[in-house]
Parts: structure tokens; C-alpha cells; sequence
């Protein structure tokens, strides 16, 4: 039973930044109860539990807001000032631009002042006496499509790499699949194409295998690399009769569902064989050691992880880090330092896995662009990281303990969300100057031409969940959004990279103006642009501020809903509404979005839909339709494209209820895209994307 709320302990709140009262997705005011509040204060390191914490905790609170010490870094808008706190006249400062140009000088006032920044975006470092802090710099807005040379109204595709198919693959896709399909997509006239996160999972545990719930956000899935492209196709050919694998990899390439614990089995197999091989060509070798110098701390601690990782499940601790031996729970001790130099062939494994994987992801990006995209890949960058996966490890001073990240009951599930993922701490994140931030923003971005930041409702507030209390007994917490803003802009900005932000769910009033004004683009989905007769909105009412869309791998394809597919799968796990006849209210909706499709000029015979089963008409009058939408960007999933019926995802329930994240593509990626309803659906994507 939840403890009263007394006023001290919601001043704390909200001072914390912890909303104690908010509005629901049908805008019902809400109160956090106490206990709540209790939990989400512990995990952010200011006690509450009683009385004298909830006064010393306030007091801390204080003195954090007098501002007696500069923080690590500090974010202001190009030409804009930035304020530092009152000091004694006299006190003198510098700004250092990267590489340690003096940019300008002088001598600060008493009390509160604002210095001077320069209107070139970037990163500078404040000398104030002896005091050191970075300042960032960012343009009024990221870089956008517009900003990109040569394109008008573009458009693209979005795949899950691990589904895309190629001859010889073992049952799972990788990056020479993700080339072929991206040369496939761009010989139809696709200039973008969207990925799965390719996020690092654990190498121990393949079984855990949702891309949106990875061990680190700052490094890869070694699964995703062919080993055929760092050894060559005989050397892999004689690794693979070496371990009698042919017909494992055979039979793992013609499932329809992939198998994850089986493929990743075949093919590390293949790559430690190769890694062995490797390690005596003195060029390779050089070229790793080089890649590995540059990746620094940060890729030891992985490497160093996934090691450690695989030691431990081996010896019966399986799970997170939290479950090892004391002294391993700190990477800089000096038990996790023997452990590395004991078995530095194994550390060595998984940072040459890093490696081949950058160089797969970056040749992929090479090959989008090469056909001719003029954007290329877009990552996709997931909201969290595994409570005791490497980047919770090895970066525990910007992470939250004690909180899962989810959602509220809301349109995509009345039940409320738990993903049982952690994030960086909004106090972690300003002690550590953002540090974290930034290092995932820069992997995200490093080899493809945009990145979707997933929930990207995260910049403002999260919904957090402490551990061991049910999805709907959270709080939501508040981010310094503007100065995350500011970080996006700039890192997009200097790496020429366009920013969508996935806006759906419950998303606060001013949230999507504030994120348009950054350039950073929404998510407009065709399901759910509906007016308030329950009626399809007209795309060319649809946000110019936002992306467009027919569906996400969360949600039905077209195909599916026409079919009622979903509906199907959600009486089946029990998500449907008893309260609703969804079969019924399906066919009013399929008439509904008929209309709206003839309305625009993407279908024809108003009163007359297809049937359910008719799906190959409704499939290319969505794309067209959705085509039509002012947005600078319209992405099709390659599930919308090819008129397939299942989607990748069902949000809640388990993978032995519903093959999240299973399914495989119906065709080799080089030829994915040649049938008779994926020719039809780009060809009106095309031209109508290309109306002048």
C-alpha cells in the first residue's frame, strides 16, 4: 500500500526533475503515488526514504543550484552567449578552439557574466583561471535533407539486417547482405535506407537477440560480420569442412524463421576459426592493431566485457555483471585487469570482432552511396542499453541502477511497458559533461548518412519503472532537453547526417514543435494520422516537419491490417480489447481508408475496397498515398514493399508466443525487390515522390 504524499517529499520531486503529476494518453490528470517518487529519488541518488533524507537531499539540491563550481561542459546556440557563474573581478578567461587556437580572451566582471562564443558550430574549451570546461557550440538546426546536394522529395526503404537473405548466409543476415539489398533498393530509386539497430548484444547468450535491447549502444553485432569478407571465400569454404558445418549452414539458410542460437553458434565457430588464421598475416595484423589503438579505453572495456561475459555463463553465472564475483564489478580493478592479460587471446577476439564489424558497416554504407543513394544507411539508435550488459559496466557513473525504461498505457498497448532496459542518468549525464551522450551519438552516426533516435520523447522525459513494480507504477523523469538538443544538432552537423526522431506515443504539447524547430524530423505514421471521426487524414495535411510512413516494424504492414492479421495475433495473445469487435470495426476502417486513398488519388472505385485477401491494390494505394505527404522523407519498411503480412515485432509478448525478431525475407537480397508487387509499389512511390 502506497505511503501519503506530504509537500516536502513532492518539492523534492519536482526539483529533482521527477514529474509528480502528469496527464495520461486520454489527458487524465495523474498523481505518482509516494513510494513511486521513493524509488525513482533512490536511483537518482537523492535518498527519500524518510524525513531527514528528504531535507538533506533538498539541501544537496541547493547548493547544486548555487553554482559554487562550473559544470564539465556547457551548451549555447551559435552567436549566442553563455552565462558562467559570479566570480570575483578580475578573474581572467580564454576559449581554445579544438586543436588549441586561441579564439578570444579577457577578463571577467563581478558577479554573473556572459562571455562571447563564436558563430562556428563546434567544440571549444573555457578556461576560467584554473577551471577547464567544454563548451558546445551548435547551428540553429541540423543538418536536414535539404541540406543534402541533388535530392528533391526523396524517399526510401527500411529492412531488419538480420532478416536479409544472400546465398551461403548460415541462417542470419550480415552486412554483405545489407550491400546487396542496398544496391537492390537503389536501383528502384530508394536514396535512403533504414536499418535495424546493429547495436552489440552478447556473444554469449544468442538467445538474447532483440536488437532494441542491446549490451552496448557504442559498439556492433559481431553476428552481422561474413567471415568471407576479411579471409576470402576458399579460406571459409576449408574452415567449414573443417568443423563439418555444410549441412548445418545448409539447413539454418532454408528455415523462414532464423534460429538464432544455431546460427550464431555456426558462425562464430567460423569466425574464431578465422580470427586464428588471421593473427599470423602480418598486414592484417597491423591494420587491427591500428583500429584497435585508435578505439582506445572504450573498446577494451567491451572487448574486456564480452569476455568476462562468456567466462562467467561458462562457469555458471549466467545474466549481468551484477551477478559476478565483487571484484569484477568495477572494469578499471585490478581483478578484471588480470583476468584481461590471462586471457588476452579471447580479449582479442572480440575487439578484432569490432573491427571486421566497422568495416562491414561502413563498406554497406560505401555500397548505398556507390548506386547512387544520396543518403545512405540510416541507423537506427535504440532508447536503452541491458541493466548488465557491457556499456551499463564499463560506464556506471552516467547510468541509471534500479530503473527500467518503458511507457505508460497508451494507443500501441493499454497495458503500460516495461522494456527492462537502463539509460543514462540525467545527474550522470551532466557530472560526466555528457561524455556518454556523445560517444553514442558519434557510433551511431559513424558510418551511415542519418540516424533514428528510437523514443526520441527520451530528450524531454522518460517513464521509469523501478525495479519490481508493475509497467504502470512509474514516473516520469525529466532530461535536460535542451542542451540534448543542441549535442544532436551539432554531431549531426558535423558529420552531414540527417536526425529522425520516432515521436509516438504519448508525447508532451510543445515536444514536436520544439524537435522541428531543431530540424529534427517526427515520425508521421499512416495508421495513425486519423481525425477525430475515426476518418484517415488527407496526406497532404500530414506534418512537413516529420517523415512519413505506412508503418513501423512494431506495428501491422499494410498488408497485415488489410487482412486483419493483427487483430489475429493479438486474440491470440491476449492484447486484443474484449470490449471492442475489432473484426467488425476493421471492415468500417478498411472502408475508411479505401476512401481516403481515392480521395487522394491513389486508389479508384470509391465504394468498391478489395477484399482482405486482396492485398496486392491496397499495398501500392498506400504507398502512393503516403507518397503524397509534404514530408522532406517517406520511408517504406520492406515489408510494405513486398506485400508481406507479418511484422517484425509484437510489442509484450514473449518470442514463444509471437517470433519477434525472426522472421527472414522471402528472397536473396540482390533480387528482393524484382517481383510484381514490389515493382508496382516503387514505381508509384517514384513517381509520385518526383512530381515537380
Amino acid at each position: 500500500m502506497n505511503a501519503p504524499l506530504d509537500d516536502r517529499l513532492a518539492q523534492l520531486a519536482e526539483q529533482a526533475g521527477v514529474d509528480v503529476h502528469w496527464r495520461d494518453a486520454l489527458d487524465r490528470p495523474q498523481v505518482v503515488p509516494a513510494d513511486t517518487l521513493r524509488a525513482v529519488l533512490r536511483a537518482l541518488g537523492l535518498p527519500a526514504d524518510n524525513a531527514q533524507d528528504v531535507d538533506d537531499s533538498l539541501e544537496r539540491l541547493a547548493q547544486e543550484r548555487a553554482g559554487a563550481h562550473l559544470p564539465r561542459m556547457l551548451t549555447t546556440d551559435a552567436g549566442s552567449p553563455i552565462t558562467v557563474p559570479p566570480a570575483p573581478r578580475g578573474r581572467v578567461w580564454k576559449l581554445l578552439a579544438e586543436g588549441d587556437a586561441l579564439v578570444s580572451e579577457g577578463e571577467l566582471p563581478s558577479g554573473e557574466s556572459q562571455l562571447p562564443v563564436p558563430s562556428e558550430p563546434g567544440y571549444y574549451t573555457l578556461f576560467l583561471d584554473d577551471a577547464e570546461v567544454l563548451v558546445a557550440v551548435a547551428p540553429p538546426r541540423a543538418f536536414g535533407v535539404r541540406d543534402v546536394s541533388g535530392l528533391h522529395r526523396p524517399w526510401g526503404m527500411a529492412v531488419q539486417v538480420s532478416g536479409l537473405r544472400r546465398p551461403g548466409d548460415g541462417g542470419i543476415g550480415d552486412f554483405t547482405a545489407l550491400s546487396l539489398c542496398a544496391r537492390a533498393a537503389a536501383e528502384k530509386g530508394a536514396d535512403a535506407l533504414a536499418i535495424s539497430p546493429v547495436h552489440a548484444l552478447f556473444a554469449a547468450a544468442p538467445e538474447r537477440y532483440s536488437p532494441y535491447a542491446p549490451s552496448s549502444r557504442l559498439f556492433l553485432n559481431g553476428l552481422y560480420v561474413d567471415p568471407a569478407q576479411t579471409s576470402g571465400e576458399p579460406t571459409v569454404r576449408a574452415v567449414i569442412d573443417t568443423h563439418n558445418l555444410r549441412q548445418e549452414l545448409a539447413e539454418l539458410e532454408w528455415l523462414e524463421l532464423i534460429d538464432w542460437p544455431r546460427a550464431a553458434r555456426a558462425r562464430m565457430t567460423i569466425l574464431r576459426s578465422v580470427y586464428e588464421w588471421a593473427s599470423v598475416d602480418l598486414a592484417h595484423a597491423d591494420r587491427f592493431a591500428e583500429f584497435r589503438r585508435t578505439q582506445g579505453e572504450p573498446l577494451e572495456r567491451h572487448a574486456r566485457f564480452e569476455a568476462l561475459h562468456a567466462d562467467f555463463t561458462a562457469h555458471g553465472r549466467p545474466g549481468g555483471w551484477q551477478g559476478w564475483p565483487e571484484g569484477f564489478h568495477d572494469p578499471a580493478s585490478a581483478e578484471v585487469a588480470a583476468f584481461a592479460r590471462e586471457h588476452s587471446r579471447e580479449v582479442g577476439f572480440h575487439a578484432w570482432l569490432q573491427w571486421l564489424a566497422a568495416r562491414g558497416l561502413s563498406g554497406a554504407q560505401k555500397a548505398a552511396r556507390d548506386a547512387g543513394m544520396k543518403i545512405g544507411l540510416v541507423a537506427d539508435l535504440a532508447v536503452g542499453a541491458d541493466s548488465g550488459g557491457s556499456h551499463a559496466w564499463a560506464h556506471q557513473a552516467e547510468m541509471l541502477k534500479g530503473l527500467s525504461v518503458g511507457a505508460p498505457p497508451d494507443a500501441l498497448n493499454r497495458l503500460g511497458q516495461d522494456w527492462g532496459l537502463t539509460t543514462f542518468s540525467p545527474r550522470g549525464l551532466r557530472d560526466t559533461g555528457f561524455r556518454g551522450f556523445i560517444g553514442m551519438l558519434r557510433a551511431a552516426l559513424a558510418y551511415a548518412g542519418g540516424v533514428r533516435i528510437d523514443h526520441i520523447l527520451g530528450l524531454k522525459r522518460l517513464w521509469m519503472v523501478p525495479h519490481g513494480a508493475g509497467a504502470t507504477e512509474g514516473a516520469y523523469v525529466r532530461y535536460p532537453m535542451q542542451d540534448l538538443l543542441r549535442l544532436i544538432a551539432l554531431e549531426s552537423h558535423l558529420h552531414r547526417a540527417i536526425i529522425i526522431g520516432e515521436d509516438l506515443g504519448t508525447v508532451p504539447a510543445d515536444f514536436r514543435q520544439a524537435i522541428g524547430e531543431k530540424g529534427v524530423l517526427g515520425i508521421r505514421v499512416l495508421w495513425f494520422e486519423r481525425a477525430a471521426d475515426g476518418g484517415f487524414v488527407a496526406p497532404q495535411d500530414w506534418s512537413a516537419n516529420a517523415m512519413a510512413t505506412t508503418s513501423t516494424h512494431d506495428i501491422p504492414t499494410v498488408a497485415g491490417w488489410w487482412r486483419g492479421r493483427d487483430i489475429e495475433w493479438r486474440k491470440k495473445t491476449g492484447l486484443d480489447d474484449p470490449d471492442v469487435d475489432e473484426v467488425a470495426q476493421r471492415e468500417i476502417d478498411r472502408h475508411r481508408l479505401w476512401r481516403a486513398m481515392f480521395a487522394s488519388g491513389s486508389a479508384w472505385n470509391e465504394d468498391s475496397p478489395p477484399a482482405p485477401d486482396d492485398i496486392s491494390p491496397v499495398v501500392v494505394a498506400a504507398a502512393r498515398h503516403v507518397s503524397l505527404a509534404p514530408a522532406p522523407l517517406a520511408i517504406f519498411p520492406a515489408e510494405d514493399v513486398l506485400g508481406l503480412h507479418e511484422q517484425p515485432n509484437l510489442p509484450g509478448p514473449t518470442d514463444a508466443v509471437h517470433p519477434n525478431w525472426r522472421r527472414r525475407m522471402p528472397d536473396s537480397s540482390a533480387r528482393l525487390f524484382d517481383g510484381p508487387i514490389a515493382h508496382a509499389v516503387c514505381a508509384a512511390i517514384d513517381q509520385t515522390r518526383n512530381r515537380t
